[in-house]
């Protein structure tokens, strides 16, 4: 694409701006913060010509970007989160572009002890000779996923500036509360009007993210009995005790986060809370497969019996919560949402490999909620930490993916 990008100002502007959601918080959005981003991204689409776009009482952002074609085509909406993880600090950052990145280890002012190295990163060593933008060492970046929204505001930009490429009715999505998973919850599909979408939230150059993890959540609360620890002997069950053993029967060398890779699911304690007669214990339950959730949950609360047995008096609760589904189900009915952004890469030059998340995205529940939702590469990378960091080109990859994408649907749709 011939044409003089600034998609890098425009991110290194927003992630300035702090919008880091709160997994405790009751409120949605859960940081009032995340509307400063909102309001400011109101300006900056109002200030292209998009004269729709607003910000309702739930801090989402909606903006449309009209049909130019005389015939029918399927209303695509393009998806970003505006909010940033609760795992590290979102205050004050301070984005720096180490231009022509030429491979050596980026240490990073603020912190010098926070060294960005290809051996801890080797998806750098792919990037040599691009533009890498970096924080400064006592926060994150944010580019998870404030890229993603700077890849859609340049998009629009680059629109709003070729009038005659054609498109089909373009619906814009910008969200709070992701990475706390309510980022859907408010959402109001009727008004946002599309039948398929493409959250922007994925890494690596090429990444095409069609399939998620399931999830549950599960919790478990144990019952103690107090007594006065002067006179406690033969009366006293700690909760805390307890749920120290039942934590500590968890499998030491599989099951978990740190031990699991590629499709392997796992169960994963998130938080303790409690005293002597009570403790919490909340879990997240993963798998690729969702019918493998029930399996898990079992095992989890076998062990759990297994563990109360031991005390007699002491008892237990356990309770199962859904939060989202491997949006796979969804999508495998719809293959073009993917072979089409298969093909809109390859025109842009890159190669598109499938891959799978770990995780979620928005685009997990909007797939279940009639919009089947893949994922598409930002090249945010290091995520949720202070090594967090973006190529511009990725950045420019992937402006230029979504203008071809907006080609294709029109392409596909000619009768």
């Amino acid at each position: 694409m011939n044409y003089t990008f600034s998609v890098a100002e425009r991110f290194m502007r927003y992630v300035q701006i702090d919008t880091q959601s709160d997994p405790e918080s009751t409120s949605f959005p859960s940081t009032e913060k995340q509307k400063d981003l909102a309001k400011v991204l109101v300006e900056d689409l109002l200030a292209l010509g998009v004269s729709d776009a607003h910000m309702d009482q739930h801090g989402y952002v909606y903006a449309t970007l009209a049909s130019n074609v005389d015939f029918d085509v399927p209303v695509i909406c393009y998806c970003a989160h505006m909010d940033t993880a609760p795992d590290c600090s979102g205050k004050d950052v301070k984005p720096i572009l180490h231009k022509q990145y030429n491979g050596a280890p980026i240490v990073l002012p603020d912190d010098p002890t926070q060294i960005i190295t290809t051996e801890k990163h080797p998806y750098l060593l792919q990037r040599i000779g691009d533009d890498i933008i970096t924080a400064s060492g006592n926060t994150l970046l944010g580019a998870d996923d404030k890229a993603g929204v700077a890849i859609i505001m340049h998009y629009v930009k680059y629109m709003m500036e070729h009038p005659d490429t054609p498109h089909g009715t373009i619906r814009i999505l910008f969200t709070p509360d992701e990475e706390v998973g309510r980022g859907v919850e408010h959402i109001d599909m009727n008004k946002l009007g599309a039948q398929f979408g493409y959250t922007l939230d994925g890494g690596e150059r090429g990444a095409l993210e069609s399939e998620s993890f399931s999830a549950d959540g599960a919790t478990a609360v144990i019952h103690g009995i107090s007594a006065h620890p002067g006179y406690a002997k033969g009366k006293l069950l700690s909760a805390i005790k307890i749920a120290a053993d039942f934590i500590d029967a968890l499998p030491k060398d599989s099951w978990s986060p740190e031990t699991t890779a590629h499709r392997e699911g796992y169960v994963h304690p998130m938080s303790v809370e409690g005293g002597i007669e009570k403790v919490t214990v909340k879990f997240i339950v993963r798998d690729f497969v969702t019918a493998n959730l029930k399996v898990h949950e079992d095992r989890l609360e076998k062990i759990l019996n297994d563990t109360i047995a031991k005390y007699p008096g002491a008892r237990a609760e356990f309770s199962v919560h859904e939060q989202y589904r491997n949006m796979m189900d969804m999508i495998q009915n719809h293959p073009q949402v993917t072979s089409y952004a298969e093909e809109a890469m390859q025109r842009a030059g890159v190669k598109a490999e499938q891959h799978i998340i770990r995780g979620g995205t928005d685009g997990s529940r909007l797939s279940f909620m009639g919009m089947p939702c893949p994922n598409l590469f930002t090249g945010e990378m290091g995520i949720h930490s202070k090594h967090e960091y973006v190529s511009v080109q990725d950045m420019e990859k992937a402006v230029e993916t979504l203008v071809h994408l907006s080609q294709i649907w029109v392409e596909k749709s000619k009768g």
